[in-house]
């Protein structure tokens, strides 16, 4: 099921435990490739870093997947280096290109973040407090499946008491089972309004056809939903400020700079 979300520029990242990674694996190690180490720890700052993948794959099966992948990579580097290719000019000229955006968007993030203030934050959380209006929302798992011949044998198997995460896993389309919160409006209109005419406990008696396939919905609570925290919207306000302090970072650079900017046909404009 697709949502609808609020585009933010993402300024604050999840800070990794390292000791949670020598837990696991072999001492932290996930896997080494001719006497180079791989650790659990690299492979779980990504998962961690990455909100799409943190919400939609569990750890372990993630960690799998990651560690097959990275084996493959560190095989071809490994290969890469024994033909010298970092000494070509081919590699010399994209390392430059790659250095020079890495270094700008660095630059332009150390510039952003002093160009917001606590005090702007703090300021912005408190108009999102004032004008937040409740909704109601609720917490829902659902099964998603290709025709309404398959969906209607899952709610019957459901009404004689099978266990609806087991059916999920078993004829689910979609990976991601347990949809969290969500308000009507963030879900396409026909799921929207199947789900909000239940009532917590209840699943649907019937078939929901979307564009997406045939849903079985699962409400698992309903509850009128509260502003978030200033910790869980820290994230957001800065991704709302961060995108005028870019302009005036922006404008500023190009103010103190000369510049010369010239058409195909060699004018200047």
């Amino acid at each position: 099921m697709k949502t609808k979300y609020v585009a933010a520029i993402a300024l604050s990242l999840a800070i990794f435990n390292p000791f949670n990674a020598n837990a696991e694996g072999n001492n932290g190690v996930a896997g080494v490739v001719n006497g180079e180490k791989i650790t659990v720890a690299e492979i779980r700052s990504i998962y961690d870093n990455t909100p799409q993948i943190h919400n939609q794959e569990k750890w372990d099966t993630f960690y799998q997947k990651a560690l097959v992948a990275w084996v493959g990579s560190k095989l071809v580097q490994q290969s890469a280096d024994k033909t010298g290719i970092r000494n070509t000019e081919e590699y010399k000229k994209q390392l430059q290109t790659a250095g020079n955006d890495i270094a700008g968007k660095i630059y332009l993030k150390q510039e952003l973040d002093k160009a917001i203030s606590d005090n702007d934050l703090k300021n912005l959380y408190n108009q999102y407090k004032t004008n937040f209006v409740s909704e109601k929302e609720m917490k829902a798992r659902h099964i998603l499946v290709e025709n309404e011949t398959i969906a209607n044998d899952v709610i019957e198997r459901i009404k004689k008491g099978e266990k609806f995460d087991d059916l999920a896993r078993k004829y689910s389309r979609e990976k991601k089972i347990d949809l969290g919160y969500f308000t009507k409006d963030m879900m396409v209109p026909d799921f929207g309004n199947a789900a909000f005419s239940m009532k917590k406990g209840q699943f649907s008696q019937k078939p929901i056809k979307t564009q997406f396939g045939y849903h079985i919905i699962m409400v698992d609570d309903v509850r009128d939903s509260k502003p978030l925290s200033y910790k869980d919207a820290e994230p957001q306000l800065k991704g709302a400020l961060a995108g005028k302090a870019l302009k005036t970072v922006m404008s500023n650079l190009a103010k103190d700079a000369k510049i010369e900017k010239y058409t195909l046909d060699g004018k200047s404009f």
